[in-house]
């Protein structure tokens, strides 16, 4: 397999550059947005005390930027304001059984943003972003709820970083033996993974007459 593609864009810069697997490098930002679309949990890197600190926080795409929500009391976000922040997401596609341990491996999808975070402090502003993180959960649930209350967007939290330093490294397809091994007797292949959503289950406290509402029962048995 060629380390490269020679027709690739290349890196936004020398510190996003994949260089264990290079050949699974993606720098285009189309695939850098499917993958940050698909997933639903970043995990976010700061620096508390001098050691490093990675928390996993809800995350979702507003145009060229990645919105992650917290407590205005969170760490994080305490540290993340006007720093340099590192953010993975990961979706793992697959589980790669080989003839070997040495050449097991995942099939999966993964990005990482670099760049500095800003907290959104318009008020406005913020709760057109919470209503993306319901919608991303659920879409057509922010019609159904109650107002937020003010007290509730001041407790609550905005912070977002640029795409535009970011990089994507994919990995699909079968086991990669050595030539020698494809004749030793013992299954190989892809088991496929993905996450599942189940069957709604109704709060103990649910009023009576209450149904599960059409933008819920569309979640059962889709996969995220």
């Amino acid at each position: 397999m060629p380390d490269h593609d020679p027709t690739a864009p290349p890196p936004p810069a020398d510190d996003l550059r994949i260089r264990r697997s290079p050949a699974r490098a993606r720098y285009d930002r189309e695939t850098v947005e499917a993958i940050v679309d698909a997933a639903i949990v970043a995990h976010v890197g700061t620096i508390r005390d001098g050691s490093p600190v990675v928390v996993p926080m809800l995350a979702v795409r507003d145009g060229d930027w990645l919105l992650l929500h917290g407590a205005h009391a969170a760490g994080t976000l305490r540290r993340g304001r006007g720093t340099q922040v590192c953010v993975e997401m990961t979706l793992l596609d697959g589980l790669v059984l080989a003839r070997s341990a040495f050449h097991h491996s995942l099939n999966y999808r993964s990005v990482v943003i670099l760049g500095e975070a800003e907290m959104i402090t318009d008020p406005g502003e913020r709760e057109r972003a919470l209503e993306l993180f319901v919608e991303r959960l659920v879409p057509g649930r922010w019609a159904e709820l109650r107002p937020s209350t003010e007290a509730e967007l001041k407790q609550t939290a905005v912070m977002r970083i640029s795409l535009e330093r970011s990089s994507a490294k994919v990995r699909s397809g079968p086991p990669m033996d050595e030539e020698d091994d494809y004749e030793w007797p013992v299954w190989a292949g892809i088991v496929p993974a993905a996450l599942a959503l189940g069957d709604p289950q109704p709060d103990a406290r649910l009023r009576d007459g209450i149904e599960v509402p059409e933008s819920v029962r569309a979640l059962a048995g889709t996969s995220r």
